[in-house]
């Protein structure tokens, strides 16, 4: 069963996408306007006789094979792919391309208009509104802005799931650091009290 390039060219279609089919490879070529990826194009590929669904942005950022800040670019790719759902990061270190990528084996299933949109919805808006600013603020410092962000994430969802556990937690934390700044009084030694 799997899926056909027909069929997903009848998803795009029913949403009046401009796509090019590529039959010989396989594929459609599309793509969007994004914020931070100026050319942000869309590749959706059928494996194995379309058993197996890609949908990946190509070369989503460039300059890396031999930017000083290589290692926290990678660790911050690996990063988003932790804290996201599907999102996966590819890097050819022969050429240096960094590719994101939703992909997964349909094998005997039908692959679904509804879940056909949340892969390529989910690719551009996990892409170009989260993972691009971050990558281009690490490009440029050398340090994931996202440590930070993911704090204030859990932070808001800790507030709406237990209203009023923040300034608990809060009162918690300062009567903590206030036993921490006097150092309890010495107790008399137990040696000393039996003479």
């Amino acid at each position: 069963m799997g899926a056909t390039l027909e069929q997903i060219a009848g998803f795009l279609d029913n949403k009046d996408w401009k796509y090019r089919l590529d039959p010989e490879e396989s594929r459609i070529l599309t793509g969007v306007y994004g914020e931070n990826i100026e050319d942000f194009l869309i590749v959706i590929q059928l494996d194995e006789d379309g058993e197996f669904f890609e949908i990946f942005a190509p070369r989503v950022l460039a300059g890396v094979k031999d930017h000083p800040h290589k290692t926290a670019i990678l660790q911050t790719m690996l990063c988003i792919s932790w804290e996201t759902k599907m999102l996966q990061w590819e890097y050819d270190p022969s050429d240096g391309e960094i590719r994101a990528i939703i992909e997964f084996p349909l094998e005997d299933a039908i692959l679904t208009e509804r879940q056909f949109y949340r892969c390529l919805h989910s690719l551009v808006q996990l892409v170009d509104e989260l993972a691009m600013p971050r990558l281009q603020a690490v490009m440029e410092t050398g340090e994931d802005p996202g440590d930070l962000e993911e704090g204030e994430r859990l932070l808001l969802a800790l507030q709406e799931e237990a209203p009023g556990l923040l300034t608990v937690l809060e009162r918690a934390m300062e009567a903590r650091k206030r036993r921490g700044r006097h150092l309890p009084e010495k107790e008399p030694d137990k040696e000393k009290e039996k003479e």
